[in-house]
């Protein structure tokens, strides 16, 4: 083998000479690149700590605001399973700085008028010429407005991010959630109640968690939202309730309101039928008087006997019956047949003082108590608390309480006579259970399980009944104060129901303002026609999600009443 040509091959030395040159090269991009990394790192964190900075001392917007910026403005609202009924998000904003403007201002005010029309062409101009420096356009603005917005390509135009208070749900429940003003401040409702705990910056990571269920909520609403158009009604109101917490577990009240644009809707959907409405409830007040009577021990029976004409004269006035007995009746055929006369009576042996300690411990002489700012107080007789006013209280006329006040008073009564005011927050550990107070004897809500029973199962509730579920109740039926008359032509309609009555656990109040007869219910425009069947479909639908199982061979004590009202036909 030829050995290489010696001028091919460099000498050994220039040969080393060229490795050390390219290795310096090398050195020296290694450390270029190096020194480009360390100053590129450095400009990322002057970067960081300046967005810390910001966030730790910064004033945005003219407010203060800290580290805690990271944290939503407002904290989450949610039922009791979890489910978001209020949250805040970013929303798109469109701002004008008429100042800025550099185009012909004739044109943009066309040209909003056009993607804007709650405005027109002149009021767009007139602000535009305002020579102020700043206007809101739209607030939560749609993403295809602020792109068409942007497409103008007009300085003065601006679009922004901003926090704003979002009701996924839109209605449901939307006079529990309540909502708020421009500024994210709560103006009703439980944004109002807690606004505290949800704009603070130590709570408002955690949600508030209602006792509120969305799928019992949207079942309430939906029966009485159908009833109250069925039959023409002006409003309407709803309650479930455990009688054992207090958890109000849906609450409604109609027209309804969309927190989303509550500054759109009435003064009539703004207002809370079933915390601030307060009525003359009538016939539901009839098992208190006879409670009331049990526990002073009046009756010993629901066989005891009463005179029952077919009608009553006391104190210049004259108490009537739908229908009348025109006979001796006992207790059981006086609840049954919702007898105003018999209860009149019971009443009547009550009297003033006991009347009116157990409507007080019941909290029915007072505001209603509950979280929520909007509580109406109970109308009473107040100083003119006579025997005749004894009499009309026994059977719910003469005093007017809300929808709320009544489904806590039939929680005390039937869980054993203890109560506890409503809660609207989910009772846990967190939030346990109010201390109750006595009412009634155990002896006493024992007992009026059968004499509730037999209304629905006999008696004026007939239509209340949802097969399986034993519920028990009473109908009320009250004529409206109109002209400072009472008329017979304008009524509330109200149905406080108990389920299952064999071991009670549920509250189901549902009211109606002044519905209508129709030729469905013959011309009737009473609670067994219109309220009752509200109560019959609301439980079919919530029991099973409850947990409460249909069972026809399961009964409270009928042996408790029913003697009593087989006797009816002996007289």
């Amino acid at each position: 083998m030829n050995a290489p040509t010696p001028a091919l091959v460099a000498p050994r030395p220039e040969r080393l000479r060229l490795v050390g040159q390219r290795r310096q090269l090398l050195a020296l991009m290694h450390q270029r690149l190096m020194f480009g990394m360390l100053v590129y790192a450095g400009v990322i964190a002057l970067i960081a700590l300046r967005i810390l900075y910001l966030a730790a001392f910064g004033d945005h917007a003219g407010r203060k605001v800290g580290l805690t910026t990271l944290i939503p403005d407002r904290g989450d609202i949610v039922d009791r399973d979890g489910e978001p009924l209020a949250r805040t998000i970013d929303a798109w904003i469109i701002a004008l700085h008429p100042t800025k403007v550099i185009g012909s201002k004739l044109e943009l005010a066309r040209n909003l008028a056009r993607l804007m029309p709650e405005k027109s062409e002149e009021q767009y101009y007139a602000l535009l010429t305002s020579g102020k420096p700043f206007f809101y356009l739209r607030r939560r603005a749609a993403p295809a407005l602020v792109e068409a917005v942007n497409a103008l390509g007009e300085p003065g135009l601006a679009v922004q991010r901003e926090p704003d208070r979002l009701y996924p749900q839109t209605s449901l429940g939307a006079h529990v959630i309540g909502y708020t003003d421009i500024d994210g401040h709560g103006v009703a409702g439980m944004e109002r109640a807690f606004d505290g705990y949800l704009s603070d910056a130590a709570t408002r990571g955690d949600p508030l968690i209602l006792s509120i269920d969305s799928r019992l909520q949207q079942a309430l609403e939906h029966e009485l939202l159908d009833a109250m158009t069925t039959f023409s009604a002006l409003g309407a109101a709803g309650i479930v309730m455990d009688i054992h917490t207090g958890e109000v577990l849906a609450m409604t009240s109609l027209p309804q309101l969309n927190p989303n644009a509550a500054g759109q809707g009435s003064q009539e959907a703004r207002f809370n039928r079933a915390t601030l409405g307060v009525y003359e409830l009538g016939s539901t007040f009839k098992p208190f008087t006879v409670a009331m009577a049990m526990d002073s021990g009046i009756i010993k029976s629901f066989g005891q006997i009463y005179n029952c004409p077919d009608a009553l004269r006391a104190y210049g006035h004259t108490i009537t019956d739908t229908h009348p007995f025109g006979r001796p009746c006992t207790v059981a055929e006086i609840m049954k047949e919702s007898s105003n006369i018999g209860t009149a009576q019971i009443a009547a042996q009550v009297g003033a003082q006991r009347q009116q300690y157990f409507l007080g411990k019941m909290g029915f002489l007072g505001p209603v108590k509950i979280e929520l700012k909007e509580r109406a107080r109970a109308l009473t007789p107040g100083n003119n608390w006579g025997p005749l006013e004894v009499m009309t209280v026994g059977y719910g006329h003469g005093i007017a309480v809300t929808p709320l006040h009544l489904a806590t008073g039939y929680a005390t009564l039937f869980n054993g006579g203890i109560y506890r005011p409503a809660t609207l927050l989910k009772v846990d550990r967190r939030h346990p259970p109010a201390k109750g107070v006595r009412v009634f004897t155990e002896d006493t809500s024992y007992r009026m399980r059968a004499l509730l029973r037999l209304v629905v199962t006999q008696g004026t509730g007939k239509k209340a009944d949802a097969p399986g579920y034993r519920v028990g109740g009473k109908t009320g039926t009250a004529e409206k104060l109109l002209n400072g008359h009472y008329t017979s032509s304008a009524v509330v309609t109200t149905f406080a129901g108990v389920f299952p009555m064999d071991e009670p656990r549920y509250v189901v109040v549902a009211m109606l303002d002044d519905p209508k007869a129709t030729a469905d219910t013959y011309g009737f425009h009473t609670a067994g026609w219109n309220v009752a069947p509200v109560i019959s479909r609301t439980v079919s639908r919530i029991a099973p999600m409850l947990g409460v199982h249909p069972n026809k061979t399961r009964e409270p004590n009928m042996a408790e009443v029913l003697p009593f009202v087989h006797e009816k036909a002996e007289h």
